[in-house]
């Protein structure tokens, strides 16, 4: 599944072309993809000026000077195409624009999702009530996370995947995260002091960052808009790596927990 790194990716390619522009065709070309497509999002969209594009969690938004935001999620293999040559059979919305540019959304195993609200009530959007802070913003910090782990025994690499703590956070980066700090992730989450607290936000932030300027994972059929491969996959330190060597000289094992793969290494992850 497309990761924060890859929706943040996702909405910086789409950026430059759908921001500042009208939209001349709104085109969903099926009823529904995870769940039903808004019937009037061709009426709402059709000639409105795009104002500015997006993110929360795993979601990329795309304002418009209606006052509406379109919401996209990508699901398991979702991905934006930019000015394809033919739409295909799971292009199943297409934009075009002003410009002459054309925009697909591509979803093969129709996972993903659209939705359309008032501007104004983005954060009372049914997924997005409960999250806790970006991972990238100030909000998360220190003192926030000591709080919020407190006297938790759960596993922190469960208390980190909860999204409710803190938005966006999947395996992948969790298991590299955890990896960089140093940290086990079976570690109970409340037992963790400040100054290791502080390492695990420097890596998160460490390891989605460079995720965000590689392009994000290609896993599976995940592109950037522009078709290009997201590249942070050769740099992942123990992510489906099991058997290799962790970059402190350790082995990377993998067990599985709760339906993922973790990844992680003994010797330098207490």
């Amino acid at each position: 599944m497309p990761e924060l790194p890859e929706v943040e990716t996702t909405v910086r390619g789409l950026r430059p072309v759908l921001e500042g522009a009208r939209l001349t065709l709104v085109e969903p070309r099926r009823a529904d993809i995870r769940r039903a497509i808004p019937v009037d999002l061709r009426q709402r969209m059709t000639g409105a000026v795009v104002t500015g594009l997006g993110r929360r969690a795993k979601y990329g938004l795309v304002a418009t000077d209606r006052g509406d935001t379109m919401i996209f999620h990508l699901g398991m293999s979702g991905r934006w195409r930019i000015d394809p040559g033919e739409v295909g059979k799971h292009d199943h919305l297409v934009l075009e624009t002003d410009a002459g540019r054309r925009l697909a959304l591509n979803d093969a195993r129709r996972f993903g999702s659209i939705d359309l609200v008032r501007t104004d009530a983005v954060e009372a959007f049914p997924a997005f009530a409960a999250l806790g802070p970006e991972p990238l913003g100030a909000e998360f910090n220190r003192a926030y996370l000591s709080a919020k782990l407190a006297g938790r025994a759960g596993p922190i690499k469960a208390l980190l995947l909860d999204q409710r703590i803190v938005a966006g956070l999947g395996n992948i980066y969790v298991c590299e995260a955890l990896n960089m700090a140093g940290i086990a992730p079976s570690s109970a989450g409340g037992a963790i002091g400040p100054r290791r607290l502080g390492r695990l936000i420097d890596a998160v932030r460490a390891v989605l960052l460079s995720a965000i300027d590689a392009g994000g994972s290609t896993l599976r059929d995940y592109a950037q808009p522009d078709g290009n491969l997201g590249y942070f996959s050769t740099q992942f330190r123990v992510y489906g790596r099991t058997g290799e060597a962790c970059p402190c000289g350790g082995v990377v094992e993998r067990r599985a927990e709760g339906g993922r793969s973790t990844f992680w290494c003994r010797k330098c992850q207490r």
